[in-house]
């Protein structure tokens, strides 16, 4: 009997009036920033990279795509990651349906102060992106995670486990790879991380990247990404690379990427750290 009640009021659209229940708020898009501070990263590109996310985040390009959504709203949080545990909030879940909301987030995005940390954790960053979407308070019609680093995982558990993880929960993971070598620590890169990122990070319908060569690039690549990721334009903007349509790697196509290469890069040079 207790059930078809529940049922009864469900269909009526009354179970959010019940003590106890909450009713989340529906959204276009429910979008986790997830930004690489890990040491490799000099202090400079950690500047361009804040000044480059508050810049897109209230560009008139974004404000306009929100607002020609299905509902006229996103709901967005971001955090700073590194080694694996290594998180940092820089804003939590957010609504932001118009010029002003999207100001208030700039401001706090340019008033942040980037804190570089060891270690590179891909996967801690995926795993905990998927807990923030599972505790947002909006129903996003679509989730998406956006992740941003400058080499592969070699911190934390594989990042092939924490794709799947996300994917199993119908998220969408886009990828931003920082393929420049100005910071201190780029004997731990890898030349093809746009490849990797394609392989082994990226994922879901409609996922792409957004590979960035230059920092000059970035507050350009920053906008472009979150105007494809609230779903205003078509994939075929230069420069960015859908999942469906990735250029053949250089490489035999026989040979499955090596998704452990970072990994094996900290085992072969963590002597030069002095650190597990």
């Amino acid at each position: 009997m207790a059930r078809w009640i529940t049922a009864l009021i469900t269909a009526a659209g009354l179970l959010g009036a019940l003590p106890g229940a909450q009713a989340r708020e529906p959204v276009d898009v429910a979008l986790v920033l997830a930004v690489d501070v890990s040491r490799s990263m000099s202090p400079r590109e950690l500047t361009i990279q804040r000044d480059g996310y508050a810049a897109a985040l209230n560009h008139p390009d974004v404000v306009r795509a929100i607002a020609q959504g299905a509902y006229g709203s996103i709901a967005i949080t971001m955090f700073e990651w590194a080694g694996d545990g290594s998180i940092r909030e820089v804003f939590d879940w957010t609504l932001v349906a118009n010029a002003n909301d999207a100001d208030r987030l700039s401001a706090i995005v340019s008033a942040s102060v980037p804190i570089g940390q060891r270690r590179t954790s891909i996967s801690g960053a995926l795993k905990h992106a998927v807990k923030r979407l599972e505790e947002a308070p909006f129903e996003g019609f679509r989730k998406v995670i956006d992740v941003s680093g400058d080499g592969p995982n070699n911190h934390g558990g594989p990042v092939l486990n924490a794709r799947e993880e996300a994917l199993a929960s119908r998220i969408v993971i886009n990828g931003l790879p920082l393929m420049t070598s100005d910071g201190p620590g780029g004997g731990f890169n890898i030349g093809d991380l746009d490849t990797y990122y394609a392989e082994c990070v990226i994922g879901g319908p409609g996922s792409f990247l957004v590979p960035v060569r230059s920092w000059d690039q970035f507050p350009e690549a920053v906008r472009r990404k979150l105007i494809l990721e609230i779903g205003s334009l078509p994939l075929d903007v230069p420069d960015v690379v859908p999942a469906q349509a990735l250029p053949q790697p250089l490489r035999p196509s026989t040979e499955p990427y090596d998704c452990l290469i970072g990994e094996k890069i900290w085992e072969q040079r963590r002597w030069m750290f002095d650190e597990p």
